[in-house]
């Protein structure tokens, strides 16, 4: 029997890239992936506005910081339902290969539930949780989403 169901891959990165997401997205549905997106970068995509500070009223008023739990808690709940993730990483303040707090959180969880960890661009030696994501198992694509196909499926 053939399993016809698609993969699934949800999409973790930095508000900071959620622009590059969308066309990321694209790019796997050509390759026949499903998708799941933060729900920010679709927000942003309706209202055309990608300035990240928008959406961060958590900045500015503790208060938001519930908001900030949810998106958290709703975005772990995309990774544990998906086959992989793929963590997409730009550069950010002058560092390449950008991964912050929440990219790793999202990478821990993929990795508790044994989940490939895809890393879109290399990271820099530097990066101050560089030990972690090589200890997560992390596969590194080097741009090419085309390597996902070849271990997925």
């Amino acid at each position: 029997m053939i399993n016809n169901k698609k993969k699934v891959i949800t999409i973790c990165c930095s508000a900071s890239f959620y622009e590059q997401s969308l066309d990321i997205e694209k790019e796997l549905k050509k390759l026949g992936f499903k998708v799941k997106m933060p729900i920010t970068a679709k927000i942003m995509q309706k209202n055309n506005n990608f300035n990240v500070k928008d959406y961060k009223p958590w900045h500015t008023d503790k208060s938001y910081y519930k908001k900030k739990t949810k998106l958290i808690l709703g975005h772990f709940k995309k990774v544990i339902e998906c086959d992989a993730v793929l963590v997409l990483n730009y550069e950010k303040n002058g560092q390449k290969g950008y991964i912050g707090g929440n990219g790793l959180m999202e990478m821990t969880i993929a990795f508790h539930y044994k989940k490939p960890i895809f890393i879109y661009n290399k990271i820099q030696e530097d990066l101050n949780i560089k030990e972690e994501i090589y200890g997560l198992n992390s596969i590194f694509l080097n741009g090419d989403l085309a390597k996902i196909c070849k271990i997925l499926r």
